[in-house]
């Protein structure tokens, strides 16, 4: 089985993936401090609890913290005895290598919703990923990610607002029932909800435009579902493009060893 590992700035995704479904996901907030006998006795009993098979023989990590990495290394190592890819790494192939400026890194996580989302979708595509930051990930039609568009995310947007204005609350994000609100949480839910359905709905017009093609669009992160029903400009919403990217890599990877 394949060990799954998403660590974005917020959180960390496990999944296990059996060779034909994913039969478990567990969530866990981001922490560079977290051991990896930490996580060992974190996700075994999860798996424990749910009843499910332990046999994990690979494991492919994508992380946007790269201090986490190490720990994450050695949980596998030590517990799985298996050495992880790691994306982004030297030794980590991608199906098709990206088309950005000499020198740029890109985030790992936008390489694999780049492959997630060709697999699925075919190119011409924008992958829309709310998370943290809220991306933009532009795919050719080959499958190269070609670059795109990195903007504050919503809870962190929310948060700042509460943090420079002493007079302003820390409130959820939700769909408000109106555009106009009647007192300041309203308001300010409606500033978010409504002025993040107009960032996406612009910056997707200004790509398309810019690419001068037809190109579909596709949400995911955890925001996704709520800011649909805001817009019509996604094609479809994805819960599980990340992981599903990952299951990719690693089957490609795995090719390249047998050829």
């Amino acid at each position: 089985m394949l060990l799954c590992i998403d660590c974005g700035n917020t959180n960390t995704v496990f999944s296990i993936w059996d060779g034909t479904r994913f039969i478990g996901t567990w969530r866990i907030s981001t922490s560079h401090q977290r051991t990896a006998d930490e996580y060992y006795v974190w996700l075994s009993t999860l798996i424990e609890a749910e009843r499910l098979d332990f046999g994990i023989s690979s494991a492919i990590i994508s992380s946007t913290v790269p201090r986490v990495v190490f720990n994450l290394r050695v949980l596998c190592d030590r517990y799985f005895g298996c050495r992880p890819l790691v994306v982004g790494k030297p030794d980590c192939a991608l199906p098709v290598a990206p088309r950005v400026d000499q020198g740029t890194t890109v985030g790992p996580d936008r390489l694999v919703n780049t492959v997630g989302g060709f697999d699925r979708h075919g190119g011409d595509l924008i992958v829309v990923d709310f998370g943290t930051a809220t991306t933009f990930d532009v795919v050719d039609r080959d499958g190269a990610y070609i670059g795109g568009v990195i903007s504050p995310g919503v809870n962190l947007s929310l948060e700042a607002l509460h943090m420079a204005a002493a007079a302003l609350p820390h409130v959820d994000v939700t769909k408000p029932a109106q555009v106009i609100g009647t007192n300041t949480i309203a308001c300010m839910q409606s500033g978010v909800f409504w002025g993040y359905v107009g960032l996406v709905e612009g910056i997707v017009r200004q790509i398309r435009t810019e690419r001068a093609r037809p190109m579909k669009v596709i949400a995911t992160g955890g925001l996704a579902s709520l800011f649909e029903q805001g817009t019509e400009i996604f094609d479809t919403v994805e819960d599980d493009l990340t992981m599903h990217g990952l299951v990719l890599i690693q089957k490609h990877n795995a090719g390249l060893e047998k050829e």
